[in-house]
């Protein structure tokens, strides 16, 4: 039996023990992320792990992509995976606990530079997982998007109806000549909140969305976060990339106005982070009039 308040009922830790080969003593609820999966720390002495469990549909859902990606992916950038189970209701997952390794930010130069030699080092594989686009064909609209129905994104008071129509047809050219398919393995999801420092290095969390795509793609699309949070601009990991930085900037800009995900109701802040500084990045690449609001 757990000695903690927190643990859930006798039918998950059964579940658990049985992918970890010894019953937790402790069950420590961790709260953070993005969606309301219930996320555990469980120990016994020295012994302890990570454990998420889906607890809607949504989670459900992205607990089966995550769990695609740990049976098809194995690298130093990714947690120890201790194993998971599918399950018609509360598919779940049981990972190394990173509790104590060192999330960013800050960003410093050493932290960016073996960030990117790891994403460099997870672009190398080629592991049998869906395409980008059969895993996310539905959602790889951006400008386009905006264009049809620009109320959202104007809405957001980043730029003047005056602008967003003189630009976009350039935004709409680059965003449509930027190539998303590939068979690289791309994460697909890079933020700070889902890039920690082990002993070992930078480690990589959070796969629900991993998918064979384009690398330049996938890197492009950790760089607005970086910006926002201290990190070095864009144009200095990736200097010429118009067609990215279009694709990056659209797929937020498509977004970022939209109302809260009841599964995921912080979401549509971030986005609206990332904008910022994936808009001046876009600008900036394709040589677009000055922003103004």
């Amino acid at each position: 039996m757990s000695t903690s308040a927190a643990a859930p009922d006798a039918e998950l830790q059964d579940r658990v023990e049985q992918i970890l080969g010894w019953r937790p003593a402790s069950w420590r609820r961790v709260h953070g992320g993005y969606t309301p999966a219930a996320r555990y720390c469980v120990s016994r002495g020295a012994l302890s792990a990570f454990v998420k469990v889906a607890t809607t549909p949504t989670t459900a859902r992205m607990l089966r992509g995550e769990l695609a990606a740990y049976a098809a992916v194995e690298g130093r950038f990714m947690p120890h995976y201790f194993g998971g189970e599918d399950h018609a209701a509360r598919p779940l997952l049981v990972i190394e606990d990173l509790s104590e390794a060192r999330w960013p930010p800050p960003w410093t130069d050493a932290a960016v530079a073996d960030t990117l030699a790891a994403v460099e080092a997870m672009h190398r594989l080629r592991p049998a997982l869906p395409s980008v686009l059969m895993r996310h064909g539905d959602d790889v609209e951006g400008w386009r998007t905006v264009a049809d129905t620009p109320g959202l994104f104007l809405g957001l008071g980043l730029v003047s109806r005056e602008w967003l129509a003189a630009a976009l047809p350039a935004l709409i050219a680059a965003e449509t000549a930027c190539r998303l398919d590939g068979e690289t393995l791309a994460h697909y999801d890079l933020r700070s909140d889902n890039i920690c420092f082990s002993e070992r290095g930078p480690v990589f969390v959070d796969w629900a969305a991993a998918c064979c795509g384009d690398a330049d793609v996938d890197l492009g699309s950790w760089l607005p976060s970086l910006a926002f949070e201290g990190g070095p601009p864009p144009e200095a990991i990736m200097p010429h990339a118009p067609e990215v930085a279009a694709w990056t900037s659209g797929y937020f800009a498509a977004r970022a106005g939209l109302a809260d995900i009841p599964d995921a109701p912080f979401v549509r802040r971030v986005q609206r982070e990332q904008l910022s500084t994936a808009l001046p990045w876009v600008q900036r690449a394709l040589r677009l009039p000055p922003i103004e609001g």
